[in-house]
């Protein structure tokens, strides 16, 4: 495999991993968000869900091996109340943000596009969430400083 397919299917694997984290966050974010915020919710877990599948078809057909979700996830603070379910889902949506521009970076084509939308989805869930948008999107370099999105538990 080349050089460059290599970083495009790292990136696809990448942004696999990070849409698994994402769905299983929105996991915690559903049972802690305020009744009127759940469609919100549910509309974001179910578009992770559906990214996820792609992403899944995506790495087999590039010919690698789609990574598995983990049994669980440590998330980057509790999660008790409303407040903190907000939060966590605009800080889930930043980490995929960024992992979408490593993937636009990587890629070419349709691909690269795909990559864009789901970068620019993830951008505009975020601001919706935290009520703050930044420059550039998915740019940690260019962003505020933030917390890291869950991770796979030990």
């Amino acid at each position: 495999m080349s050089e460059a397919k290599d970083r495009e299917l790292r990136a696809l694997q990448a942004a696999l991993a990070a849409e698994h984290a994402a769905v299983y966050g929105y996991g915690a974010v559903g049972g802690r968000i305020a009744k009127e915020l759940r469609t919100d919710a549910r509309a974001a877990y179910d578009a992770h869900r559906a990214r996820r599948d792609a992403l899944m078809r995506e790495v087999k057909d590039t010919g690698g091996e789609p990574v598995a979700a983990a049994a669980g996830y440590a998330l980057p603070f509790p999660v008790p109340d409303a407040a903190a379910a907000v939060r966590l889902a605009a800080e889930l949506e930043n980490r995929v943000a960024g992992v979408y521009s490593d993937l636009v970076r990587a890629s070419r084509g349709e691909r690269r596009r795909a990559a864009a939308e789901a970068l620019r989805e993830a951008a505009v869930r975020a601001v919706r969430w935290s009520g703050e948008s930044v420059a550039f999107p998915g740019l940690a370099e260019r962003a505020h400083p933030a917390s890291v999105a869950p991770t796979p538990a030990a």
